[in-house]
């Protein structure tokens, strides 16, 4: 971090305080989604008399996965005060990582939807997340080709590095769009009738957003 508090991003921001407040906003989204779902919602587990329990998997995992991580790899690989190929290893790592995740979460919510005999992909969230978690899984195993093992050569991989960081971007607004189509289904479908998890429900939103602006800022700037 002493490297990266003596940079400034190209607005001439100190890098230091936007880190943090990247950091502050995908904690506090994560914090608030354990908290829905374990407190709210039931809780966890793959074996439940209560079907809500195997759902709840499917929006801890998928946020955790494919919007926190995810974006702190974007911002890790820009921002990280490192040489570049340790850069790239983590910022594969962490996107295996968040692949790994989501992969969990798509499984619950077809586990969940098979238990309580509902039909696949019916809404546009479902749709919108299948997309994007293609879109997520294709351009890990590109990026890995491409960029690590066996590698493009050099005139090829300038070549293909901005339309790489494009499609990351592009993909990861993608999954924070989903984001938030998918809690507001879960107003409409589960009627959150208390007041105080509507409340939570909708600063959850706000901080998916918030995250995903400052994830964006620091990839571009």
């Amino acid at each position: 971090m002493a490297m990266a508090a003596k940079e400034k991003t190209s607005l001439g921001v100190s890098v230091t305080p936007v880190l943090l407040v990247v950091h502050l906003l995908g904690l506090i989204a994560a914090v608030l989604m354990l908290v829905w779902n374990l407190h709210y919602r039931g809780g966890l587990s793959f074996s439940a008399q209560d079907k809500q329990r195997i759902f709840n998997i499917h929006p801890v995992s998928m946020f955790i996965g494919v919007v926190f991580i995810a974006g702190e790899a974007n911002v890790m690989y820009k921002m990280l005060p490192a040489p570049k190929k340790t850069k790239k290893l983590v910022h594969l790592l962490l996107h295996l990582a968040a692949l790994s995740l989501g992969i969990l979460g798509i499984y619950a919510v077809f586990k969940f939807h098979n238990e309580i005999g509902v039909a696949h992909v019916y809404s546009l969230h479902s749709w919108m997340g299948i997309t994007t978690f293609c879109l997520f899984g294709l351009q890990w195993l590109l990026g890995f080709l491409s960029f690590w093992y066996p590698g493009l050569s050099t005139p090829r991989r300038e070549q293909a590095v901005p339309w790489h960081a494009l499609m990351g971007i592009t993909i990861f607004l993608l999954t924070i769009c989903t984001a938030e189509t998918g809690l507001a289904e879960k107003f409409i479908f589960q009627r959150l009738v208390r007041e105080s998890e509507a409340y939570l429900v909708n600063f959850l939103g706000l901080m998916v957003l918030l995250f995903g602006a400052a994830v964006a800022f620091c990839v571009t700037h």
